[in-house]
Protein backbone atom coordinates (compact mmCIF):
# COMPACT_ATOMS: atom_id res chain seq x y z
CA UNK A 1 0.00 0.00 0.00
CA UNK A 2 0.86 3.20 -0.89
CA UNK A 3 0.16 7.23 -0.53
CA UNK A 4 -1.77 9.16 -2.91
CA UNK A 5 -0.51 12.85 -3.69
CA UNK A 6 -2.33 14.32 -0.73
CA UNK A 7 -1.40 11.39 1.80
CA UNK A 8 -5.08 9.00 1.25
CA UNK A 9 -4.27 5.53 1.11
CA UNK A 10 -4.03 3.91 -2.44
CA UNK A 11 -4.38 0.54 -3.15
CA UNK A 12 -3.59 -0.96 -6.91
CA UNK A 13 -2.38 0.62 -9.78
CA UNK A 14 -2.36 5.12 -9.28
CA UNK A 15 -4.88 6.35 -11.49
CA UNK A 16 -4.79 9.22 -13.86
CA UNK A 17 -7.48 11.68 -15.35
CA UNK A 18 -5.99 14.36 -18.46
CA UNK A 19 -8.56 16.69 -19.35
CA UNK A 20 -7.59 17.07 -23.22
CA UNK A 21 -7.21 15.43 -26.02
CA UNK A 22 -4.73 17.06 -27.79
CA UNK A 23 -1.18 15.86 -28.57
CA UNK A 24 -0.36 16.92 -24.97
CA UNK A 25 -2.92 15.10 -23.38
CA UNK A 26 -2.39 12.20 -25.57
CA UNK A 27 1.06 11.72 -25.07
CA UNK A 28 0.97 12.47 -21.22
CA UNK A 29 -1.97 10.21 -21.12
CA UNK A 30 0.25 7.50 -23.02
CA UNK A 31 3.76 8.02 -20.68
CA UNK A 32 1.57 7.49 -17.49
CA UNK A 33 0.08 4.55 -18.75
CA UNK A 34 3.07 3.10 -19.73
CA UNK A 35 4.31 3.70 -16.45
CA UNK A 36 1.88 1.53 -14.73
CA UNK A 37 -1.24 4.46 -14.52
CA UNK A 38 -4.69 3.78 -14.83
CA UNK A 39 -5.17 6.33 -17.35
CA UNK A 40 -8.37 7.82 -18.67
CA UNK A 41 -8.62 11.00 -20.97
CA UNK A 42 -11.95 13.11 -21.72
CA UNK A 43 -11.50 14.95 -24.18
CA UNK A 44 -15.83 17.44 -25.25
CA UNK A 45 -15.85 17.19 -29.11
CA UNK A 46 -16.31 14.32 -30.99
CA UNK A 47 -12.41 13.50 -32.25
CA UNK A 48 -9.23 14.12 -30.79
CA UNK A 49 -6.64 16.51 -31.81
CA UNK A 50 -7.37 19.67 -30.21
CA UNK A 51 -6.18 22.12 -32.46
CA UNK A 52 -4.18 19.91 -34.46
CA UNK A 53 -7.68 18.38 -35.45
CA UNK A 54 -9.35 17.48 -39.13
CA UNK A 55 -12.11 18.37 -41.31
CA UNK A 56 -13.42 16.55 -44.62
CA UNK A 57 -15.48 18.14 -47.18
CA UNK A 58 -16.67 17.03 -51.06
CA UNK A 59 -13.30 14.94 -51.44
CA UNK A 60 -10.80 17.54 -49.79
CA UNK A 61 -9.47 16.51 -45.84
CA UNK A 62 -7.95 19.54 -44.14
CA UNK A 63 -5.59 20.00 -40.87
CA UNK A 64 -7.55 22.52 -38.83
CA UNK A 65 -3.88 23.43 -37.37
CA UNK A 66 -0.95 23.06 -36.68
CA UNK A 67 1.41 22.22 -40.48
CA UNK A 68 4.77 22.74 -39.76
CA UNK A 69 6.75 19.31 -38.86
CA UNK A 70 10.06 20.94 -37.08
CA UNK A 71 12.28 19.55 -34.32
CA UNK A 72 12.09 15.98 -35.67
CA UNK A 73 14.30 14.86 -32.38
CA UNK A 74 11.59 15.38 -30.64
CA UNK A 75 9.12 13.13 -32.10
CA UNK A 76 12.31 10.34 -32.22
CA UNK A 77 12.33 10.95 -28.11
CA UNK A 78 8.93 10.41 -27.53
CA UNK A 79 8.00 7.77 -29.98
CA UNK A 80 11.38 6.30 -28.58
CA UNK A 81 9.52 6.32 -25.12
CA UNK A 82 6.72 4.39 -26.42
CA UNK A 83 8.99 1.85 -27.88
CA UNK A 84 8.10 3.03 -31.25
CA UNK A 85 9.81 5.27 -33.89
CA UNK A 86 8.92 7.95 -35.98
CA UNK A 87 10.19 5.82 -38.52
CA UNK A 88 7.81 3.32 -37.91
CA UNK A 89 4.47 5.37 -36.71
CA UNK A 90 5.17 8.13 -39.63
CA UNK A 91 5.98 8.60 -43.52
CA UNK A 92 7.81 11.66 -43.89
CA UNK A 93 8.96 13.31 -46.79
CA UNK A 94 11.28 16.23 -46.53
CA UNK A 95 9.79 19.57 -48.62
CA UNK A 96 11.40 21.09 -51.45
CA UNK A 97 11.53 24.00 -51.48
CA UNK A 98 10.64 23.96 -47.50
CA UNK A 99 8.87 27.20 -48.57
CA UNK A 100 8.47 30.43 -50.96
CA UNK A 101 8.07 33.37 -49.85
CA UNK A 102 6.71 36.89 -51.50
CA UNK A 103 7.38 40.21 -50.50
CA UNK A 104 5.02 43.48 -51.22
CA UNK A 105 6.73 45.16 -53.63
CA UNK A 106 9.21 42.59 -54.81
CA UNK A 107 7.70 40.40 -58.15
CA UNK A 108 10.03 38.11 -57.27
CA UNK A 109 9.69 35.20 -54.65
CA UNK A 110 12.39 33.99 -52.56
CA UNK A 111 12.30 29.87 -51.90
CA UNK A 112 14.05 28.87 -48.80
CA UNK A 113 15.23 25.08 -49.68
CA UNK A 114 16.39 21.77 -47.50
CA UNK A 115 20.39 22.76 -48.15
CA UNK A 116 22.00 25.00 -46.17
CA UNK A 117 24.53 25.97 -48.73
CA UNK A 118 21.54 27.11 -51.53
CA UNK A 119 20.29 29.43 -48.69
CA UNK A 120 24.03 30.66 -47.98
CA UNK A 121 23.79 30.91 -51.45
CA UNK A 122 20.37 32.51 -51.65
CA UNK A 123 21.11 34.91 -48.78
CA UNK A 124 24.30 36.45 -50.78
CA UNK A 125 22.26 37.09 -53.97
CA UNK A 126 20.31 39.07 -52.29
CA UNK A 127 22.55 40.87 -50.24
CA UNK A 128 26.79 40.93 -50.84
CA UNK A 129 28.04 39.35 -47.65
CA UNK A 130 25.00 38.02 -46.47
CA UNK A 131 26.04 34.40 -47.15
CA UNK A 132 28.56 34.65 -44.67
CA UNK A 133 26.95 35.99 -41.87
CA UNK A 134 24.47 33.59 -42.90
CA UNK A 135 26.63 30.52 -41.89
CA UNK A 136 27.74 32.45 -38.93
CA UNK A 137 24.44 33.11 -37.65
CA UNK A 138 23.26 29.48 -37.84
CA UNK A 139 26.11 28.36 -36.03
CA UNK A 140 25.68 29.87 -32.99
CA UNK A 141 21.79 29.25 -33.32
CA UNK A 142 22.96 25.21 -33.65
CA UNK A 143 24.78 25.95 -30.52
CA UNK A 144 21.90 27.00 -28.60
CA UNK A 145 19.33 25.08 -30.03
CA UNK A 146 21.76 22.11 -28.58
CA UNK A 147 21.80 23.66 -25.41
CA UNK A 148 18.40 24.17 -24.96
CA UNK A 149 17.31 20.50 -25.93
CA UNK A 150 19.87 19.79 -23.07
CA UNK A 151 19.10 22.40 -20.16
CA UNK A 152 16.35 23.96 -20.83
CA UNK A 153 13.44 22.72 -23.09
CA UNK A 154 13.31 19.27 -20.73
CA UNK A 155 13.15 20.73 -17.50
CA UNK A 156 10.47 22.04 -14.79
CA UNK A 157 12.43 24.75 -13.78
CA UNK A 158 11.30 23.28 -9.84
CA UNK A 159 15.21 24.37 -9.14
CA UNK A 160 17.45 26.88 -10.09
CA UNK A 161 20.06 24.11 -9.77
CA UNK A 162 18.64 23.03 -12.76
CA UNK A 163 20.79 25.52 -14.56
CA UNK A 164 23.75 25.55 -12.38
CA UNK A 165 25.88 23.07 -14.68
CA UNK A 166 29.30 23.52 -16.09
CA UNK A 167 27.54 23.32 -19.94
CA UNK A 168 25.39 26.25 -18.97
CA UNK A 169 27.99 28.34 -16.97
CA UNK A 170 30.72 28.80 -19.67
CA UNK A 171 28.19 29.67 -22.05
CA UNK A 172 26.62 32.26 -19.48
CA UNK A 173 28.26 35.02 -21.63
CA UNK A 174 27.05 34.72 -24.80
CA UNK A 175 23.20 33.11 -23.15
CA UNK A 176 22.58 36.26 -21.65
CA UNK A 177 22.66 38.97 -24.24
CA UNK A 178 20.56 36.49 -26.03
CA UNK A 179 17.53 37.10 -23.14
CA UNK A 180 18.41 40.17 -22.98
CA UNK A 181 18.10 41.76 -27.09
CA UNK A 182 15.29 40.81 -29.20
CA UNK A 183 14.90 38.76 -32.13
CA UNK A 184 14.48 42.07 -34.44
CA UNK A 185 17.59 43.58 -32.77
CA UNK A 186 19.75 40.43 -32.84
CA UNK A 187 18.83 39.64 -36.69
CA UNK A 188 19.12 43.55 -38.04
CA UNK A 189 22.91 43.69 -36.39
CA UNK A 190 23.97 41.44 -38.99
CA UNK A 191 21.32 41.81 -42.16
CA UNK A 192 20.34 45.07 -44.15
CA UNK A 193 17.99 44.00 -46.27
CA UNK A 194 14.03 43.64 -45.68
CA UNK A 195 13.52 40.29 -46.87
CA UNK A 196 16.38 38.33 -45.56
CA UNK A 197 15.72 40.13 -42.12
CA UNK A 198 11.82 38.93 -42.66
CA UNK A 199 12.69 35.35 -43.06
CA UNK A 200 15.46 35.12 -39.83
CA UNK A 201 12.43 36.83 -37.75
CA UNK A 202 9.22 34.74 -38.95
CA UNK A 203 10.19 32.58 -36.17
CA UNK A 204 8.67 34.66 -33.67
CA UNK A 205 5.13 34.44 -35.31
CA UNK A 206 5.57 30.61 -34.07
CA UNK A 207 5.97 31.38 -30.67
CA UNK A 208 2.68 33.86 -31.10
CA UNK A 209 4.38 36.86 -30.75
CA UNK A 210 6.04 39.41 -32.84
CA UNK A 211 10.18 39.58 -33.34
CA UNK A 212 10.72 42.88 -31.54
CA UNK A 213 9.16 41.05 -28.73
CA UNK A 214 10.80 37.66 -28.67
CA UNK A 215 13.95 37.48 -26.92
CA UNK A 216 16.96 36.56 -29.15
CA UNK A 217 17.48 33.04 -27.56
CA UNK A 218 14.99 31.77 -30.55
CA UNK A 219 17.07 33.00 -33.10
CA UNK A 220 17.83 29.08 -32.65
CA UNK A 221 14.83 28.25 -34.70
CA UNK A 222 16.63 29.03 -37.64
CA UNK A 223 18.52 26.21 -37.18
CA UNK A 224 16.11 24.13 -38.27
CA UNK A 225 14.45 25.22 -41.77
CA UNK A 226 17.57 26.92 -42.88
CA UNK A 227 19.88 23.84 -42.35
CA UNK A 228 17.42 20.94 -41.52
CA UNK A 229 14.37 21.34 -44.07
CA UNK A 230 11.21 21.11 -43.29
CA UNK A 231 9.20 17.84 -42.94
CA UNK A 232 5.68 16.43 -43.84
CA UNK A 233 3.91 13.69 -42.55
CA UNK A 234 1.70 12.01 -45.15
CA UNK A 235 -1.64 11.68 -44.42
CA UNK A 236 -1.39 15.16 -42.79
CA UNK A 237 -0.71 16.38 -39.24
CA UNK A 238 -4.54 14.15 -38.87
CA UNK A 239 -1.49 11.01 -38.73
CA UNK A 240 0.24 12.43 -36.22
CA UNK A 241 -2.57 12.62 -34.24
CA UNK A 242 -4.02 9.52 -34.88
CA UNK A 243 -0.37 7.49 -34.25
CA UNK A 244 -0.05 9.22 -30.75
CA UNK A 245 -3.96 8.43 -29.47
CA UNK A 246 -2.68 4.75 -31.66
CA UNK A 247 -0.17 4.30 -28.53
CA UNK A 248 -2.11 5.84 -25.90
CA UNK A 249 -4.58 2.77 -26.58
CA UNK A 250 -2.36 0.44 -26.59
CA UNK A 251 -0.63 1.09 -23.35
CA UNK A 252 -4.09 0.71 -21.72
CA UNK A 253 -5.53 4.18 -21.89
CA UNK A 254 -9.53 4.70 -21.58
CA UNK A 255 -10.40 7.83 -24.57
CA UNK A 256 -13.59 9.52 -23.95
CA UNK A 257 -14.84 11.82 -26.94
CA UNK A 258 -17.59 14.08 -25.87
CA UNK A 259 -16.61 14.20 -22.55
CA UNK A 260 -16.92 17.99 -21.37
CA UNK A 261 -15.05 18.29 -18.13
CA UNK A 262 -17.09 20.71 -15.92
CA UNK A 263 -14.70 21.11 -12.63
CA UNK A 264 -11.82 19.43 -11.17
CA UNK A 265 -12.54 18.50 -7.63
CA UNK A 266 -10.61 19.36 -4.46
CA UNK A 267 -10.66 18.87 -0.85
CA UNK A 268 -8.27 19.81 2.04
CA UNK A 269 -5.21 17.90 2.42
CA UNK A 270 -2.57 17.36 5.39
CA UNK A 271 -0.48 20.43 5.71
CA UNK A 272 3.53 20.22 5.39
CA UNK A 273 6.23 21.90 4.13
CA UNK A 274 6.04 20.29 1.23
CA UNK A 275 2.76 19.94 0.33
CA UNK A 276 0.08 22.18 -1.03
CA UNK A 277 -2.75 22.92 1.58
CA UNK A 278 -5.16 21.29 -1.30
CA UNK A 279 -5.33 17.72 -3.08
CA UNK A 280 -7.08 16.70 -6.10
CA UNK A 281 -9.78 13.80 -6.12
CA UNK A 282 -10.19 13.71 -9.49
CA UNK A 283 -13.05 15.31 -12.21
CA UNK A 284 -16.73 15.92 -13.07
CA UNK A 285 -17.39 15.32 -16.51
CA UNK A 286 -20.58 15.97 -18.44
CA UNK A 287 -21.17 12.87 -21.42
CA UNK A 288 -22.52 14.03 -25.28
CA UNK A 289 -26.14 12.80 -23.30
CA UNK A 290 -25.99 15.44 -20.84
CA UNK A 291 -25.54 12.76 -18.22
CA UNK A 292 -23.24 13.85 -15.19
CA UNK A 293 -20.24 11.91 -14.06
CA UNK A 294 -17.76 12.04 -12.17
CA UNK A 295 -13.91 10.65 -11.63
CA UNK A 296 -11.89 10.01 -8.79
CA UNK A 297 -8.25 10.11 -9.49
CA UNK A 298 -4.69 10.33 -7.47
CA UNK A 299 -3.59 12.79 -10.44
CA UNK A 300 -5.25 15.17 -13.01
CA UNK A 301 -3.15 16.69 -16.25
CA UNK A 302 -5.10 19.70 -17.29
CA UNK A 303 -3.87 19.23 -21.07
CA UNK A 304 -6.17 22.25 -21.87
CA UNK A 305 -5.84 25.96 -21.78
CA UNK A 306 -4.56 27.10 -18.09
CA UNK A 307 -6.82 30.06 -18.19
CA UNK A 308 -9.95 27.89 -18.85
CA UNK A 309 -8.60 25.75 -15.90
CA UNK A 310 -8.20 28.21 -13.79
CA UNK A 311 -10.98 30.42 -13.92
CA UNK A 312 -13.41 27.84 -14.68
CA UNK A 313 -12.83 23.87 -13.33
CA UNK A 314 -11.04 25.07 -10.38
CA UNK A 315 -12.63 26.06 -6.76
CA UNK A 316 -12.10 30.11 -6.80
CA UNK A 317 -10.01 29.32 -3.23
CA UNK A 318 -7.47 27.05 -5.46
CA UNK A 319 -6.99 29.48 -8.09
CA UNK A 320 -3.43 30.41 -8.90
CA UNK A 321 -3.38 33.63 -10.74
CA UNK A 322 -6.20 36.13 -9.77
CA UNK A 323 -7.78 37.99 -12.77
CA UNK A 324 -5.23 41.09 -12.41
CA UNK A 325 -2.65 38.41 -13.76
CA UNK A 326 -4.12 37.61 -16.51
CA UNK A 327 -4.77 41.04 -17.81
CA UNK A 328 -1.00 41.64 -17.48
CA UNK A 329 -0.45 38.92 -19.92
CA UNK A 330 -0.51 38.37 -23.78
CA UNK A 331 -2.24 35.84 -25.45
CA UNK A 332 -0.45 35.77 -28.34
CA UNK A 333 -2.66 36.46 -31.78
CA UNK A 334 -5.93 35.36 -32.82
CA UNK A 335 -6.33 33.71 -36.52
CA UNK A 336 -8.79 33.86 -38.74
CA UNK A 337 -8.03 30.28 -40.73
CA UNK A 338 -9.50 29.78 -44.38
CA UNK A 339 -9.93 26.21 -45.97
CA UNK A 340 -10.15 26.27 -49.58
CA UNK A 341 -10.71 23.57 -52.26
CA UNK A 342 -9.66 24.91 -55.14
CA UNK A 343 -10.66 23.41 -58.77
CA UNK A 344 -7.43 22.82 -61.15
CA UNK A 345 -3.43 23.07 -60.19
CA UNK A 346 -1.58 25.80 -58.75
CA UNK A 347 1.79 25.60 -59.69
CA UNK A 348 2.35 28.96 -58.71
CA UNK A 349 2.17 27.54 -54.59
CA UNK A 350 4.83 24.98 -53.02
CA UNK A 351 3.50 23.20 -49.88
CA UNK A 352 4.26 26.40 -47.39
CA UNK A 353 3.89 29.78 -48.90
CA UNK A 354 4.12 33.29 -46.43
CA UNK A 355 3.18 36.43 -47.70
CA UNK A 356 5.11 39.45 -45.97
CA UNK A 357 4.03 42.43 -46.27
CA UNK A 358 6.23 45.69 -46.63
CA UNK A 359 5.48 47.73 -42.96
CA UNK A 360 5.86 44.27 -41.24
CA UNK A 361 6.14 46.58 -37.64
CA UNK A 362 2.86 48.03 -38.47
CA UNK A 363 1.39 44.84 -39.21
CA UNK A 364 2.44 43.40 -35.85
CA UNK A 365 1.74 46.50 -33.61
CA UNK A 366 -2.03 46.55 -35.07
CA UNK A 367 -2.60 43.43 -34.13
CA UNK A 368 -0.99 43.89 -30.73
CA UNK A 369 -2.92 47.53 -30.53
CA UNK A 370 -6.54 45.07 -31.08
CA UNK A 371 -6.43 46.67 -35.17
CA UNK A 372 -6.81 43.89 -38.27
CA UNK A 373 -4.00 44.36 -40.41
CA UNK A 374 -4.71 45.47 -43.84
CA UNK A 375 -2.48 44.55 -45.80
CA UNK A 376 -1.66 41.72 -43.73
CA UNK A 377 0.95 39.36 -43.44
CA UNK A 378 -0.18 35.79 -43.91
CA UNK A 379 0.46 32.15 -44.34
CA UNK A 380 -0.54 29.90 -47.11
CA UNK A 381 -0.43 25.78 -46.81
CA UNK A 382 -1.46 23.70 -49.96
CA UNK A 383 -0.15 19.88 -48.95
CA UNK A 384 -1.88 18.59 -51.99
CA UNK A 385 1.57 19.66 -53.79
CA UNK A 386 2.73 16.76 -51.15
CA UNK A 387 -0.14 14.43 -50.54
CA UNK A 388 -2.39 13.27 -53.37
CA UNK A 389 -4.78 11.94 -50.75
CA UNK A 390 -5.84 15.54 -49.31
CA UNK A 391 -7.65 16.72 -52.66
CA UNK A 392 -9.40 15.16 -55.42
CA UNK A 393 -7.34 14.52 -58.25
CA UNK A 394 -6.68 18.01 -60.78
CA UNK A 395 -7.68 20.19 -57.45
CA UNK A 396 -5.36 21.50 -54.86
CA UNK A 397 -6.18 21.70 -50.84
CA UNK A 398 -5.26 25.28 -49.78
CA UNK A 399 -4.94 26.38 -45.93
CA UNK A 400 -4.68 30.49 -45.31
CA UNK A 401 -4.22 31.50 -41.85
CA UNK A 402 -3.99 35.56 -41.06
CA UNK A 403 -3.10 36.67 -37.72
CA UNK A 404 -5.49 38.97 -35.89
CA UNK A 405 -5.50 40.21 -32.78
CA UNK A 406 -7.32 38.17 -29.95
CA UNK A 407 -10.48 38.93 -30.03
CA UNK A 408 -13.46 36.68 -29.78
CA UNK A 409 -15.74 39.83 -30.68
CA UNK A 410 -14.63 39.33 -34.21
CA UNK A 411 -16.76 36.73 -34.33
CA UNK A 412 -16.72 33.27 -35.78
CA UNK A 413 -16.60 31.70 -39.44
CA UNK A 414 -18.53 29.31 -41.22
CA UNK A 415 -19.53 28.02 -44.59
CA UNK A 416 -19.49 29.35 -48.30
CA UNK A 417 -19.21 32.65 -46.71
CA UNK A 418 -21.68 32.55 -44.17
CA UNK A 419 -19.45 33.61 -41.31
CA UNK A 420 -19.47 36.58 -38.97
CA UNK A 421 -18.91 39.77 -41.38
CA UNK A 422 -15.42 40.85 -40.10
CA UNK A 423 -13.73 37.15 -40.12
CA UNK A 424 -15.52 36.81 -43.69
CA UNK A 425 -14.09 40.16 -44.82
CA UNK A 426 -10.62 39.09 -43.03
CA UNK A 427 -11.22 35.45 -45.70
CA UNK A 428 -11.76 38.15 -48.98
CA UNK A 429 -8.85 40.12 -48.42
CA UNK A 430 -6.93 37.30 -47.73
CA UNK A 431 -7.58 35.33 -51.12
CA UNK A 432 -7.66 38.46 -53.49
CA UNK A 433 -4.18 39.13 -51.53
CA UNK A 434 -2.79 35.63 -52.58
CA UNK A 435 -4.37 35.73 -55.75
CA UNK A 436 -2.74 38.97 -56.76
CA UNK A 437 0.99 38.67 -55.33
CA UNK A 438 1.41 34.77 -56.36
CA UNK A 439 -0.27 35.52 -59.73
CA UNK A 440 -3.60 33.35 -59.63
CA UNK A 441 -5.80 35.71 -61.34
CA UNK A 442 -9.23 33.66 -61.65
CA UNK A 443 -8.31 32.20 -57.97
CA UNK A 444 -11.54 32.99 -56.27
CA UNK A 445 -13.92 31.64 -59.40
CA UNK A 446 -12.01 27.85 -58.98
CA UNK A 447 -13.46 27.69 -55.05
CA UNK A 448 -14.96 24.73 -55.05
CA UNK A 449 -15.35 24.85 -51.47
CA UNK A 450 -14.91 27.32 -48.25
CA UNK A 451 -14.93 27.00 -44.74
CA UNK A 452 -13.71 29.55 -42.10
CA UNK A 453 -12.83 29.95 -38.53
CA UNK A 454 -12.43 33.14 -35.94
CA UNK A 455 -11.49 33.92 -32.88
CA UNK A 456 -14.78 33.09 -32.06
CA UNK A 457 -14.58 29.56 -32.85
CA UNK A 458 -11.03 29.45 -30.85
CA UNK A 459 -12.63 30.69 -28.12
CA UNK A 460 -16.41 29.18 -27.76
CA UNK A 461 -14.44 25.34 -29.33
CA UNK A 462 -11.42 25.43 -27.42
CA UNK A 463 -11.85 27.12 -24.41
CA UNK A 464 -8.86 29.50 -25.84
CA UNK A 465 -8.01 32.34 -23.60
CA UNK A 466 -9.26 35.55 -25.45
CA UNK A 467 -9.64 33.32 -28.45
CA UNK A 468 -5.45 32.96 -28.85
CA UNK A 469 -4.84 30.96 -31.96
CA UNK A 470 -1.57 29.27 -30.37
CA UNK A 471 -1.36 29.94 -26.45
CA UNK A 472 0.25 32.46 -24.23
CA UNK A 473 3.19 34.60 -26.42
CA UNK A 474 6.59 33.87 -25.86
CA UNK A 475 7.82 36.81 -24.66
CA UNK A 476 10.44 37.41 -22.45
CA UNK A 477 8.43 37.45 -19.41
CA UNK A 478 6.17 34.41 -20.61
CA UNK A 479 9.12 32.23 -21.92
CA UNK A 480 11.37 29.23 -20.19
CA UNK A 481 11.49 29.78 -16.36
CA UNK A 482 8.85 32.68 -16.77
CA UNK A 483 6.23 30.74 -18.23
CA UNK A 484 3.88 29.06 -16.00
CA UNK A 485 5.03 25.97 -14.49
CA UNK A 486 3.72 22.21 -14.61
CA UNK A 487 2.23 21.68 -11.52
CA UNK A 488 -0.16 23.73 -9.66
CA UNK A 489 0.99 25.00 -5.95
CA UNK A 490 -2.01 25.16 -4.43
CA UNK A 491 -3.65 21.51 -5.04
CA UNK A 492 -0.91 18.52 -4.84
CA UNK A 493 -1.44 15.84 -7.73
CA UNK A 494 -2.84 18.73 -10.32
CA UNK A 495 -0.15 19.43 -13.04
CA UNK A 496 -0.40 20.64 -16.58
CA UNK A 497 0.86 20.00 -20.17
CA UNK A 498 0.09 22.00 -23.86
CA UNK A 499 1.19 25.06 -24.85
CA UNK A 500 -0.25 27.26 -21.86
CA UNK A 501 2.69 26.03 -19.46
CA UNK A 502 6.48 24.73 -19.81
CA UNK A 503 7.83 24.56 -22.35
CA UNK A 504 5.41 26.30 -24.71
CA UNK A 505 4.15 26.18 -27.85
CA UNK A 506 4.12 24.50 -30.87
CA UNK A 507 3.72 20.51 -31.06
CA UNK A 508 7.05 19.77 -30.23
CA UNK A 509 6.53 21.40 -27.76
CA UNK A 510 3.54 19.89 -26.30
CA UNK A 511 5.39 16.71 -26.54
CA UNK A 512 8.01 17.72 -24.40
CA UNK A 513 5.72 18.99 -22.10
CA UNK A 514 4.21 15.36 -21.73
CA UNK A 515 7.47 14.16 -20.66
CA UNK A 516 8.41 16.49 -18.30
CA UNK A 517 4.87 16.36 -16.80
CA UNK A 518 5.24 12.38 -16.34
CA UNK A 519 8.67 12.85 -14.99
CA UNK A 520 7.53 15.77 -12.36
CA UNK A 521 4.58 13.70 -11.03
CA UNK A 522 6.83 10.32 -10.70
CA UNK A 523 9.59 12.44 -8.21
CA UNK A 524 6.57 14.05 -6.47
CA UNK A 525 4.77 10.65 -5.80
CA UNK A 526 7.93 9.36 -4.70
CA UNK A 527 8.47 11.99 -2.38
CA UNK A 528 4.81 11.76 -1.08
CA UNK A 529 5.48 8.34 -0.56
CA UNK A 530 8.59 8.47 1.45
Amino acid sequence: MTTAPGGAARTGAPTAVVVGGGISGLATAALLARDGFRVELLEQREEVGGRAGSWSAEGFRFDTGPSWYLMPEVFDRFFGLLGSSSAEQLDLVTLDPAYRVFYEGHTEALDVLPDRDANLAAFERVEPGAGRRLAQYLDTAQETYDMALRHFLYTSFTSWRDLAVPDVARQAHRLLPLLGRSLKAHVAASFTDRRLRQILGYPAVFLGSSPDRTPSMYHLMSALDLTGGVQYPQGGFTRLIEAVAGLAEQQGVTIRTGATVTAVTTESGPRGRRRPPSRVTGVRYRDAAGAEHRLRADVVVAATDLHHVETELLPPAVRERPARWWQRRDPGPGGVLVYLGIDGRLPQLPHHTLLFTEDWDRNFRDIREGRVPSPASAYVCTPSRTDPGVAPEDAENVFILVPVPADPSLGRGGRDGGGDRAVEEIADAAIDQLASWAGIADLRERIRVRRTVGPGDFAADLNSWRGGMLGPAHTLRQSAFFRPGNASRKVSGLYYAGASTIPGIGLPMCLISAEIVRDRVHAEMALWDS
